[in-house]
């Protein structure tokens, strides 16, 4: 999918059934700390934050949330009926007047019914997505006085953020990606940077040396901001405890990371509140422009603010990032990765911006739906489950149903499955089959097999997700060269884990996935 498209002017709304997850990994060893009540729904730590920063009493930061929601699920079917005429959303500065842009009388007439506000504007979201992509294409050879570009929903325009003094330097990369029409140019004293290297709270060390901040807990780890690390960089808590290992990482173009976690560390589907406690979350419903939202940190905790615009570019430094959410909100070296919510739903991950929190500033997160779609993640409800619902596509790694299982092998002979995987392993590690992911049963006899050359031995685990982790059920070690295991189990997510226990070499594993 193309996230330059997928998130322009309106909400991505994740299906009903749908949860997630935001998280630090508690230490090895350590008792997670359990969410406080939530009050009408929304915890009494987000209340707080929103009164803080936003200047709101309890009660109108409750009835705020409210309003977002519903106006969330408005717009959703708002964009849906409009079409091509829808020309994009946003909340008022009181933060309860939903304002939809159409390009034509009929789609007003469908806004007023919905009971929102029309504003008639010249472009639709799909002529200014356009725009962006002309100037994305011609991003690289922007000045450094260029801090980036954004749709603009309520001007219906798109932004060039240019340093004062450097406007003429705007309308010339304006002129250059052809998009002079609907283009302006405004000035500001941003200059957008990654957020890390600053020591802090609940946080993670890379190699050691750079820190960032947990964003999002996934089964078998945790998503974060990609300038963080890159595959293969090794990650330990603040608490210098080993835990985990960067898989995949995108930047610039893209600032997301996923990390794959190691036994001793649990997923929880909660956010530091910074204050004692945790939140949970619900759900990953993205909230509109003008909504209020609130980010945590390593290094600042939890502070608020409004979504100002989606789709938005910015040109650190290090390269171009597109598709990224811009905010009003403060942050600060160290907080990068870290979670963004609107109430209970999650939003994205810390990427960067400009100012601080003693001044003030400008914070853009990577949203955090593309990060589990382009990964084929599932993320951990604050109740300490998978989401219910089906992952996005390509998530789980399954077979089609056979009309009987296979019986498993006998010792020395061929090794064979519904599905089947080879990889290489060596004494002292483990890999998950298949392919790093997961795949789901609805319950009954689950058989595999693993076979290995002479003098290698392995172990090969069969695990279950229950208790926000995956937790082996069964388990069997080669003997004359094979494995087998036969497990009846219940419905769920599951997985393979091979662990090589003598020698190094290629393996086989195959085994039943209805």
């Amino acid at each position: 999918m193309d996230r330059r498209r997928m998130t322009a002017i309106g909400v991505l709304v994740a299906a009903a059934g749908l949860t997630a997850a935001v998280t630090l990994p508690s230490f090895a060893g350590e008792e997670p700390r359990r969410a406080a009540p939530a009050a009408d729904g929304v915890a009494p730590e987000v209340l707080d934050a929103l009164g803080r920063d936003l200047s709101l009493t309890r009660d109108q930061a409750v009835r705020r949330l409210k309003t977002e929601r519903r106006a969330a699920g408005t717009v959703t079917r708002l964009r849906t009926e409009l079409g091509a005429g829808y020309g994009g959303s946003w909340l008022g500065d009181d933060g309860a007047t939903l304002n939809v842009a159409v390009t034509d009388a009929a789609g007003a007439a469908r806004v007023e019914a919905a009971g929102a506000v029309p504003k008639r504007v010249q472009r639709g979201v799909a002529e200014l997505d356009a725009v962006k992509t002309r100037l994305d294409a011609a991003g690289a050879d922007a000045s450094p006085d260029i801090a980036g570009w954004y749709v603009d929903v309520a001007s219906n325009s798109v932004v060039v953020v240019a340093r004062p003094g450097a406007e003429a330097a705007g309308r010339r990369f304006a002129a250059a990606g052809g998009t002079a029409g609907p283009v302006r140019v405004r000035t500001a004293d941003e200059a957008p940077r990654p957020l890390f290297d600053v020591r802090g709270g609940d946080a993670f060390l890379i190699n050691d040396a750079g820190r960032c901040s947990v964003g999002f807990s996934v089964v078998g780890g945790f998503v974060t901001a990609g300038h963080c690390g890159r595959p293969g960089d090794r990650t330990t808590g603040s608490n210098r405890v080993a835990q985990g290992t960067f898989a995949a990482s995108s930047f610039p173009g893209d600032d997301w990371a996923v990390v794959e976690t190691n036994g001793d560390w649990t997923p929880q589907g909660v956010v530091n509140d910074f204050n004692g406690g945790t939140v949970p979350v619900n759900g990953s419903t993205e909230a509109p422009v003008g909504a209020s939202i609130c980010r945590s940190g390593s290094t600042t905790g939890t502070r608020c603010g409004v979504v100002q615009a989606k789709n938005a570019t910015v040109n650190y430094p290090e390269g171009t990032v597109t598709g990224l959410t811009r905010t009003d909100v403060c942050a600060e070296p160290g907080d990068s990765g870290g979670a963004w919510l609107s109430g209970d739903q999650a939003q994205g991950v810390t990427s960067g911006g400009s100012g601080d929190c003693t001044r003030g500033g400008v914070t853009f997160f990577q949203p955090v739906n593309e990060i589990l779609q382009r990964n084929n993640l599932t993320l951990v409800t604050a109740g300490g489950q998978p989401a219910p619902a089906e992952p996005p596509a390509g998530g789980d790694q399954t077979a089609p149903p056979a009309s009987t299982p296979p019986a498993p092998p006998a010792a020395g002979t061929e090794c064979t499955g519904q599905v089947s995987r080879t990889g290489r392993i060596a004494a002292g590690r483990a890999q998950v089959q298949p392919d790093g992911r997961f795949f789901r049963v609805a319950g009954g006899a689950q058989q595999a097999c693993v076979v290995a050359p002479d003098g290698v031995r392995v172990g090969l685990e069969l695990q279950r997700f229950t208790g926000g982790t995956f937790r082996t059920v069964a388990r069997a070690d080669n003997a004359d060269g094979m494995a087998t295991l036969t497990a009846d189990t219940p419905a769920g997510a599951y997985r393979y884990r091979i662990v090589g226990l003598a020698g190094a070499g290629e393996y086989t594993v195959a085994f039943s996935a209805r």
